[in-house]
């Protein structure tokens, strides 16, 4: 996004301004004073209330733009305050340096939040279920609906802010190296860790020493989900998480009536109850201390971090999945996959 299509100076006229308008089609100008400092956003609802209270197109910008413009800076970038300005209906924000300058503008219809987070897709695996498809390819570059698997987990965080991804590659990771690049041609940051040899579904992030954030998402590169990043996020905050992981709800029918029985006494029954229980997801949050207590090259799964943590009374806390979860681990999984998305809005 070229910020300049978005800029305006204080002292250019209503004219001026709509004729930038309708050039660059945005739906907000950014009035910028001569230290290019954000004094007042504008649009064309702006302009045409000026007009009827008297200005001229003649007029500078300044006399009719909004002063108190919604803004985000490192203050208020919480994502329950980028929740808000979506309800209010507020399409373009822009990012505020401590000086007041513009470092970033953030297209609320486009993207779903702005997550202070890491990330880290685990895109080592071997895909041993899928073969032949995985012999010349690995599974996280199987397609989809026209792009790979992991894409769409990629685009999704992308989607919600995050803009530093680490994958973990070691089958033919070459190739998914080759496929991203740095992410530079995407506007994000991407980093490799190659695993010499299998290091488990978490323990790969032992070897990773660059996060930035308290927090970080760890996802397998082989979901095609929807889950929702900003409230698994809310989630994890609120409940004061050391680990959230992100879960499946599994129903069990039982085709009878459940009796409730006291000894030998029959308290109450039911008919044919379905009782629910969760399944681990795939995807976690971790706070950044715990990944780095973790024994550096070391196996370690996820259940196994979870264990340690609930066994040293740390708090890890589970988040239901609402929407639709695949794990394309089988065949089975990926044609399912492929007929899925067909009539999926991405």
């Amino acid at each position: 996004m070229n910020i300049e299509n978005y800029l305006i100076r204080q002292n250019a006229t209503l004219m001026d301004a709509l004729k930038k308008l309708n050039m660059t089609q945005s739906f907000t100008l950014f009035v910028v004073d001569e230290n290019n400092k954000v004094v007042g956003s504008l649009t064309d609802g702006d302009i045409r209330r000026g007009l009827i209270n008297g200005s001229s197109m003649d007029d500078t910008i300044y006399s009719v733009c909004l002063k108190s413009f919604r803004y985000i800076d490192d203050s208020n970038n919480a994502p329950k305050y980028i929740r808000t300005l979506k309800e209010l209906g507020i399409r373009m924000v822009p990012y505020l340096s401590v000086e007041g300058k513009i470092v970033k503008l953030i297209d609320l219809q486009k993207n779903h939040g702005l997550l202070p987070v890491d990330a880290v897709v685990m895109a080592g695996g071997r895909g041993e279920r899928l073969r032949p498809l995985t012999d010349t390819m690995p599974k996280p570059l199987l397609p989809l609906g026209g792009k790979p698997i992991v894409e769409y987990n990629i685009d999704r965080m992308q989607s919600y802010g995050i803009e530093n991804i680490t994958i973990s590659v070691r089958y033919l990771g070459e190739q998914i190296k080759e496929y991203f690049g740095d992410g530079s041609d995407r506007g994000i940051n991407i980093r490799y860790v190659d695993e010499s040899r299998p290091l488990g579904t978490l323990g790969a992030v032992s070897t990773i020493h660059h996060f930035t954030n308290d927090a970080v998402l760890v996802m397998n590169s082989d979901l095609f989900t929807n889950i929702d990043l900003e409230e698994f996020y809310i989630h994890f905050c609120e409940s004061n998480a050391d680990m959230a992981v992100a879960s499946i709800p599994y129903n069990i029918t039982v085709p009878y009536a459940v009796m409730q029985t006291s000894g030998e006494l029959i308290r109450s029954f039911e008919e044919k109850p379905t009782f629910t229980y969760y399944s681990n997801g795939g995807i976690y949050l971790i706070k950044r201390r715990i990944l780095e207590e973790l024994e550096e090259n070391e196996h370690c799964d996820a259940t196994d971090l979870m264990q340690k943590l609930i066994a040293g009374g740390k708090r890890v806390t589970y988040f239901p999945i609402v929407g639709y979860w695949i794990d394309i681990g089988k065949p089975e999984d990926y044609k399912k996959a492929q007929e899925f998305i067909k009539y999926v809005k991405q």
